[in-house]
């Protein structure tokens, strides 16, 4: 069973809490988690904003907890908090849809019920205020809380723990690919990008899932490589790079080494792999004032030479002699339209959940848009992408 505290937010199961305003929502997710994590109010619209908290939910795991605005919200403003609501459905593994019990099913309940349906997210439809003595007849197999008194709300624990599918059912960054004993060389460069005093969240992860195979990680910078496969007894099963070194490590490595990079195996890790390296081979057909949107998954500090705005379009003027019109979003933010774009190019997506990356990806094809993985571009425009995709033969057909 994974800890909370070691367990990254990507890597937990999202249970999102949604309905209309007063229907109880925020005063359940408190008894749901027995904390004060939402404010409450009898005043309709309190929650303007989504609010998350970690949980361990047994025997399920880590989890967060999302208590979101109402879907009913009107007025301009109510309208920016619905679509916030509306947002968090990216992420959502597990909806939990809150109505009132003294009053019948709304049409704003029923319309999100088709939603989650549209969408494929599992859900658990409660009726709240069971308390009350104006709380219309139960019906057979309802889930009946009462967040005030607390009656229902371990059933309810227990339902969304049995519903929710376990994150660890994912698989394996790398680990899959190895014996017990082999050894993996990781190429991580250290300049003005790098996190001062620690790794990236990929390179752990990456790490992590070698050790867990019982076999071998040793780390270095690009400026060693050379000599630290010079003082291998034998060589490495792989080697593992950061993306925007791909050129100078490919030719360092020898061809019958196995190449690849953390930004390729989070594209296989979430699902995103086959989809993303047709997305690559776009790149060469762009065109001056074609529409590109590069999107990352969480916000940073910006350097001077930050890969998504500086070097990634550069990259792709070079290769391609022409000057597209660059796009750029990051975090929660990701158009709904998508259609103006000729390609979208995403990171790695290590700070999103698997079901808000295959949310994006989706999004990308039912409008007919290619996307494509930083890693996998940047090898596609170095001409090495055959070699990067080699460890995965089996599954690439």
């Amino acid at each position: 069973m994974s800890n909370l505290n070691e367990t990254a937010a990507a890597f937990r199961v999202h249970i999102a809490f949604f309905g209309r305003r007063n229907a109880g929502k925020s005063s359940l997710v408190n008894a749901f988690t027995g904390q004060s994590l939402s404010v409450v109010s009898p005043v309709k619209g309190t929650t303007t904003d989504p609010v998350s908290k970690a949980m361990e939910l047994q025997p399920l795991g880590p989890v967060q907890i999302i208590d979101t605005p109402g879907m009913d919200d009107r007025g301009e403003l109510g309208a920016l908090r619905v679509a916030q609501a509306k947002k968090v459905l990216d992420k959502t593994d597990l909806a939990i849809v809150v109505t009132d019990a003294t009053e019948p099913v709304s049409e704003a309940d029923l319309a999100l019920l088709s939603l989650l349906r549209e969408r494929q997210i599992p859900y658990l439809l409660v009726r709240n205020k069971i308390d009350l003595p104006n709380a219309l007849p139960r019906n057979s197999g309802e889930i009946c809380v009462s967040a005030l008194t607390g009656e229902g709300v371990g059933e309810l624990r227990s339902l969304a723990a049995q519903t929710a599918k376990p994150r660890q059912s994912e698989g394996h960054l790398v680990g899959d690919l190895l014996n017990p004993g082999d050894g993996v060389v990781l190429v991580v460069p250290i300049d003005k990008a790098a996190p001062k005093g620690r790794l990236i969240l990929p390179q752990q992860q990456t790490i992590r899932d070698i050790l867990d195979a019982g076999a071998c990680a040793l780390v270095c910078r690009d400026t060693e490589l050379t000599e630290t496969l010079s003082r291998l007894a034998q060589p490495p099963k792989l080697v593992i790079t950061d993306s925007q070194v791909f050129g100078k490590v490919n030719a360092i490595v020898p061809p019958e080494i196995p190449l690849t990079s953390f930004s390729i195996l989070m594209a296989r890790f979430k699902g995103n792999l086959c989809q993303a390296v047709a997305g690559a081979a776009v790149a060469d057909t762009l065109k001056d004032g074609d529409k590109v949107l590069i999107a990352e998954g969480c916000t940073h500090h910006r350097q001077c030479e930050d890969i998504g705005t500086v070097k990634l379009p550069g990259w792709l003027r070079r290769h391609t002699g022409s000057e597209p019109e660059f796009h750029f979003v990051s975090g929660g933010d990701f158009p709904e339209n998508l259609e103006p774009y000729k390609l979208v190019i995403h990171c790695g997506g290590c700070m999103l959940t698997p079901t808000h990356m295959a949310t994006r990806y989706q999004t990308c094809k039912s409008q007919n848009v290619p996307i494509t993985n930083y890693g996998i571009l940047i090898a596609h425009l170095n001409g090495i992408l055959n070699r990067t995709l080699s460890v995965f033969h089996k599954e690439m057909g």
